[in-house]
């Protein structure tokens, strides 16, 4: 019933531009961390959908040994469809915002954060990146791409790196739809009956109603499905014993093992909103664990379990116990099979897919 829905706009596979050729080869730069052997793509692996390949912690590792970062690394892919942070007053919620608390507006202002956090690249300032810069093999591209002078300063040189960044990452090769589920909308493939099922309970109302946050419709631009509505819930995650950012030196994390992550709460500076994460795209789920803003689960069996039974079953409480979605989760009633059929569903959005001989 579902292959009736508009067709999908395939995205533009045209070879990359110069300037996107500039942000990949700055995205695989092992030399702009401080000390020097951290990218982009160390936490972000395109072999698997831009995310953290260090799939055994729950967060990244930062460039100075000993330390890392507080949250699980979203993937990139997708991320250029992220609308910018703003309240809806209609459905009076937040919608959209890059990281998980929507605090930058803009592929280029996401790229400006990691090289100066410490506990990422961990550089001192922008002066001592432009200098690096300056010294790339490459760094004639720059003049190429934005004329002469462009790295003349180091605010220029700092904004045309993230600029350059942001361009790759708005880049065919980021954002390829090519999964199962493009090739079935597009009707150049078909899904498996376990497949199907796992569908008809994510769309479900009545049972897992996963839609409800992670609608699996075209844009009306045409723009293919992206799983995500761009909102934000607090869903109960338990904290993570596992998060190595627990045990890390007062200056980075002064609260110890009392630490809670407010989320888009702690940006906006409002209590109504303490707890609670933007809603990620569920494309290349099935490849990205762990799962959530602490990386607490490993496996998606557990996420939807935890979906499932959250209020009912003896999980252990919520790191912020305020906002709690009570509303689409908690107790879904889904049998072990059903949650093993959404989980196939989910395995459909992974890119990369070929179809069998």
């Amino acid at each position: 019933m579902f292959a009736g829905c508009s067709q999908p706009a395939r995205p533009d596979s045209t070879e990359l531009s110069l300037k996107e050729i500039l942000g990949k080869r700055l995205f695989f730069d092992e030399s702009l961390s401080a000390p020097a052997g951290q990218s982009c793509a160390t936490c972000h692996d395109p072999k698997i959908a831009f995310a953290d390949p260090e799939t055994t912690l729950p967060v990244s590792r930062g460039a100075v040994q000993g330390l890392y970062g507080n949250r699980n690394d979203m993937t990139i892919s997708y991320s250029m469809y992220v609308p910018p942070l703003h309240y809806d007053t209609l459905e009076q919620v937040w919608t959209g915002g890059l990281f998980w608390d929507g605090r930058v507006n803009s592929l280029t202002e996401q790229a400006m954060g990691p090289p100066l956090n410490p506990l990422e690249m961990a550089n001192p300032d922008t002066m001592a990146i432009a200098e690096k810069i300056r010294s790339l093999e490459y760094a004639e591209l720059f003049d190429d791409v934005y004329g002469q002078g462009a790295l003349t300063d180091a605010h220029s040189a700092y904004f045309n790196m993230a600029d350059a960044l942001a361009a790759y990452e708005r880049s065919s090769e980021v954002n390829p739809f090519s999964s199962k589920f493009d090739l079935w909308q597009r009707g150049e493939s078909s899904l498996t009956e376990q497949e199907q099922r796992g569908l008809m309970l994510f769309v479900a109302e009545s049972k897992g109603n996963c839609m409800a946050c992670h609608p699996h419709t075209p844009s009306e631009d045409g723009t293919p499905a992206l799983f995500t509505d761009f909102t934000y819930d607090n869903l109960g995650t338990p904290s993570n014993p596992e998060n190595p950012f627990y045990l890390l030196p007062q200056e980075h994390n002064p609260d110890g093992f009392e630490f809670r992550d407010p989320g888009l709460g702690g940006f906006l500076n409002d209590s109504s909103e303490i707890g609670k994460f933007r809603v990620p795209t569920l494309r290349n789920v099935a490849i990205t664990p762990p799962y959530l803003h602490n990386g607490v689960f490993k496996t998606l069996y557990q996420v939807v379990s935890f979906y499932n039974t959250r209020d009912v079953a003896p999980w252990p409480e919520p790191e912020v116990l305020a906002n709690l979605n009570r509303d689409e989760m908690g107790d879904l009633g889904l049998t072990n099979q059903e949650v093993e059929d959404i989980v196939a569903f989910l395995e459909t959005l992974t890119d990369g897919w070929v179809e069998p001989d």
